[in-house]
């Protein structure tokens, strides 16, 4: 699985923004799919997981009210839908792909390269 992050940019606080990764390869709706973001100098962490078919997902405390994850297996594409955004969000996001989900990066076998989120206050 190969995967392409878009959809970053420069925005106010209180913006909001949508992410998509697109997927190559016949396995997307096989896989579950995670976001993370990792700020300079900070470790890259957890933002939300969808599992295969969108029965489940998860996010983490500073996202969740705030941020959707979904997924269009048809287009191979899964998507972070991001509100009411703050300037401690700014960071560059990253998808990935996991055979299971999991808010463990080191659990993700495949991996976007990234697009910078920045929120200005």
């Amino acid at each position: 699985v190969q995967l392409q992050a878009s959809g970053g940019g420069l925005v106010q606080a209180g913006g909001s923004l949508r992410l998509s990764c697109a997927a190559s390869g016949r396995t997307f709706s096989s896989v579950g799919m995670g976001w993370f973001r990792q700020a300079p100098g900070k470790e890259r962490e957890f933002v939300a997981h969808i599992s295969r078919s969108a029965t489940n997902t998860y996010y983490s405390a500073s996202v969740k009210g705030r941020f959707t994850i979904s997924r269009d297996d048809a287009k191979n594409t899964v998507y972070l839908q991001m509100n009411s955004l703050k300037p401690e969000d700014t960071a560059v996001y990253y998808c990935a792909a996991a055979a299971s989900i999991s808010p463990t990066p080191g659990n993700y076998n495949y991996w976007g390269q990234g697009t910078q989120v920045t929120v200005s206050s």
